[in-house]
């Protein structure tokens, strides 16, 4: 993407794995879709479903650790052998997989309608990496109310951040939004002060991957950026993401494993070297923005006032 639009097939939890790792399948949403059909790909009756399950849990777990959607969906998968009655136990896990895919679509639409009745007419809303359909089974989270904006023919424009080091936006997003016919503008992501400072940005709307028990929210590197500027210019900083992102055991956003990834990320460019050889790379995936910093999280059931998520 964008330049070739591929089906991957996975046909083992090997290829789920690594379609995984690899960010063949990115977003937190996707993801756990992902790993719930993923634990049941050549999964066979006769022996300890329940062992194997465990380790295909712990396997695919390991995949993305800052992802709660992942550990999310696997333990979904897991309670089924944990509380089925009599039945095809293969049939109520598949089922379950399906269901957890269902319910994604539902949360979708829901976030977008929540979250469009923050969007005026005439707005410039900015967004970061890719929080849309490609990202999870349908609509999006963050693109969910722009989508719902288009829909309702409100005239607004979307400032795209291109999202290094992988350019998820430029490559992703405004993929997307150019398909929809979405007004947009692609970025790089250190322009967004300027814009903001030039009175250019009304609305920021984020994804997330997990979001701690007090509100703290852990979402691709660059988002706590703009949540920094957002507070000095005044502009409202919400992020979007279904109820499965909410992560109650987790404190705060210490607690949040983020990801490191490999460093030809950051010194390749389209496997092109844009750095000398041998230069000392930092490659968190990931950065955790307080709650202080975001005026509200848009999931599918309301558009909650940040605090803790367990109250």
């Amino acid at each position: 993407m964008p330049h070739e639009e591929r089906i991957l097939v996975c046909k083992s939890i090997e290829d789920v794995h690594e379609a995984i790792t690899t960010l063949a399948v990115r977003g937190a949403p996707a993801i756990g879709i992902a790993a719930a059909y993923g634990m049941l790909l050549g999964l066979e009756d006769g022996y300890s479903l329940k062992d194997e399950l465990t380790k295909r849990a712990e396997y695919l777990v390991n995949a993305r650790p800052t992802a709660v959607n992942l550990s999310w969906a696997v333990d979904r998968i897991l309670k089924i052998i944990d509380t089925s009655g009599p039945g095809d136990i293969l049939e109520l896990l598949e089922r379950e997989a399906v269901t957890i895919h269902e319910e994604d679509r539902v949360a979708c639409g829901r976030i977008g309608e929540h979250g469009v009745s923050l969007i005026d007419h005439g707005m410039n809303i900015l967004t970061h990496c890719n929080a849309g359909a490609l990202a999870v089974s349908e609509l999006g989270t963050a693109l969910a109310p722009i989508y719902c904006a288009k829909e309702r023919n409100l005239d607004i424009h979307v400032y795209v951040d291109e999202t290094r080091p992988l350019l998820q936006g430029a490559r992703l997003t405004m993929y997307e939004l150019m398909r929809a016919g979405v007004d947009c503008t692609l970025l790089t992501d250190n322009m967004a002060a300027h814009l903001m400072s030039q009175g250019k940005i009304d609305l920021v709307l984020v994804g997330a991957d997990r979001i701690a028990a007090n509100g703290d929210a852990a979402n691709k590197i660059g988002t706590l950026n703009l949540a920094v500027l957002c507070q000095y210019f005044d502009i409202p900083f919400y992020v979007a993401c279904p109820t499965s992102t909410l992560d109650s055991d987790t404190a705060t956003g210490a607690d949040i494993v983020i990801e490191e990834r490999a460093a030809q990320e950051v010194t390749q460019l389209g496997g092109v070297a844009i750095a000398p050889e041998g230069a000392d790379v930092r490659n968190p995936a990931f950065d955790v923005t307080p709650a202080s910093l975001i005026t509200g999280i848009i999931t599918e059931e309301e558009i909650m006032v940040v605090g803790s998520i367990t109250s």
